[in-house]
């Protein structure tokens, strides 16, 4: 590029941010439900959230509201949809039967890691956001690294699980547990650590390092060393928010909601996450069991029938299942997740 078009370029940018600056200032708050040391709060929001103040010189200022501060897990789409918060971190699966589409990235056996991951479910998802969630607008969706079993005696077999109290991810892993004959305890992810405490769950399914980060490493010491299983987050815009901003600020919180910026925010998550496994293997009173190759094939017959379940639901929705699933398949693959 020559000298002139570089001074251009640099001018139409400083032009760009001083226009951006001149706006009205925007205040947005960004609920969430992790804890403010959670991985996801210190690099992934915090970096995503700085890049905007900069993107947009300063006129859109975002606040974190960690912990539940401003409603509970499971109620975080409706807060975003509602104006509670102008942003939220949604599971989706805290509300069975809700999303169909989007619980397909919930099926076990289907994703090996959380950054490709994270950026195929997100291309995947944006023909199906607006509809799906249409009271919100969908800035992004992602994963965490795959979870497994963790528990306060061996599982090492599906029959284990059979009379065991289990604090389940979402609602695919709920219906696994219960196929399995174990009874669901509910809660939310900062709530599992008084459950398992309680002695009121006896294990529950979560990725590695989240055992350390919500302090249940004291009561689930027996770990199936298996990546059994995904979760899937939507970050969510209240859509009024949105469309009080001006052309410019939009432009900004459109260039932050991209595939791209999903694996960018899941990425420290899942290193995180995964650095956990090494973490409890090492820890005194702490057993892996890593299932043997007849074993897997055990825990992949336990969870056939859960697609079946899942196409039921989409199909029921007015979508050709397989072909929507065969899309998010064709995305891992893509961008080398799939399991």
């Amino acid at each position: 590029m020559s000298k002139k078009l570089l001074a251009a370029a640099g001018l139409a940018a400083l032009l760009s941010g001083s226009a951006l600056a001149q706006d009205a200032p925007v205040e947005l708050r960004f609920a969430h439900w992790v804890p403010p040391q959670h991985p996801l709060h210190v690099t992934g929001m915090t970096e995503w959230i700085d890049s905007i103040k900069e993107a947009s010189g300063g006129s859109i200022t975002i606040t974190l509201y960690p912990a539940q501060q401003l409603g509970q897990a499971g109620d975080h789409y409706d807060m975003a949809r509602d104006g509670i918060a102008d942003i939220a971190f949604v599971n989706p699966g805290y509300q069975p039967g809700r999303f169909p589409i989007i619980a397909a990235g919930e099926l076990p056996f289907l994703v090996s890691n959380a950054t490709g991951g994270s950026a195929a479910l997100d291309a995947w998802y944006r023909e199906y956001a607006e509809e799906e969630m249409a009271d919100v607008k969908v800035c992004l969706v992602h994963f965490h690294s795959p979870g497994t079993f963790h528990s306060r005696q061996p599982i090492k077999v599906p029959a284990d699980v059979n009379g065991m109290n289990v604090r389940p991810a979402h609602a695919t892993m709920a219906a696994f547990v219960s196929a399995l004959g174990g009874q669901n305890f509910q809660v939310s992810a900062p709530e599992s650590r008084d459950a398992l405490e309680r002695g009121v769950a006896d294990a529950i399914s979560f990725p590695w390092n989240s055992i350390l980060i919500f302090g249940i490493e004291d009561v689930a010491t027996y770990h199936l060393d298996l990546p059994l299983y995904a979760t899937t987050f939507a970050w969510a815009m209240n859509k009024a928010r949105y469309e009080g901003m001006s052309e410019g600020q939009r432009k900004v919180i459109d260039d932050h909601c991209t595939s791209e910026w999903a694996e960018r925010v899941a990425t420290g998550w899942a290193n995180d996450e995964d650095s956990g496994r090494e973490k409890l293997i090492a820890m005194e009173g702490h057993e892996a069991y890593a299932p043997t190759d007849e074993e897997i094939a055990l825990w992949r017959e336990a969870a056939a029938p859960l697609k079946d379940s899942w196409v039921q639901a989409v199909t029921g929705a007015g979508h050709d299942a397989e072909a929507v699933f065969q899309g998010l398949v064709d995305k891992l693959e893509e961008h080398d997740a799939a399991y």
